[in-house]
């Protein structure tokens, strides 16, 4: 019997020693998170990572057009000239960022890691055609030189549609 209890041991360490090393192989694989950026309309807010992001590293226009262009999979709901509210993490408003309405830049770049659009009808009947049922707006990170660094996307569902 005594002769079990060491080689119980022996299992639990080696077994302990496989965990710990399978644990450490699974963190080294994880990629770092991109940096967020969060819409909120009201009382609800999504948040999301970057659709385009090299590290903070630079993208062409090209690219950051294309990323633009790719349908968000977070959606808000925004009723008819509710405020858009939009945060982002520093890192993103230190280079600074523009916002982009269905793959167009739509402003100059800020430098703020908070910009509130209040009262904006993003939603509003343009040239007797009747307003979109959903918008893509887009985070992206640029500075006033032209430097291109992530795209963060979002879809805005006209909740009065």
């Amino acid at each position: 019997m005594s002769s079990q209890r060491p080689l119980a041991r022996r299992r639990r360490a080696v077994a302990a020693a496989g965990a710990v090393s399978a644990g450490l192989l699974v963190l080294s694989a994880c990629d770092k998170p991109t940096p967020m950026a969060t819409v909120t309309v009201g009382s609800h807010s999504v948040s999301t990572e970057a659709e385009c992001y090299n590290d903070g590293e630079k993208i062409s226009r090209e690219e950051a057009t294309k990323c633009a262009l790719k349908k968000a999979s977070d959606t808000i709901s925004v009723p008819q000239g509710e405020t858009l509210r939009i945060g982002v993490d520093p890192e993103i408003a230190d280079e600074g960022w523009a916002l982009w309405l269905n793959g167009q830049q739509v402003t100059s770049p800020f430098k703020k890691t908070y910009y509130a659009f209040e009262g904006v009808d993003l939603f509003a009947d343009q040239q007797g055609q009747a307003a979109p049922k959903t918008i893509y707006i887009s985070v992206v990170q640029q500075d006033k030189a032209g430097a291109y660094r992530g795209v963060w996307n979002f879809k805005l569902e006209n909740a009065d549609a």
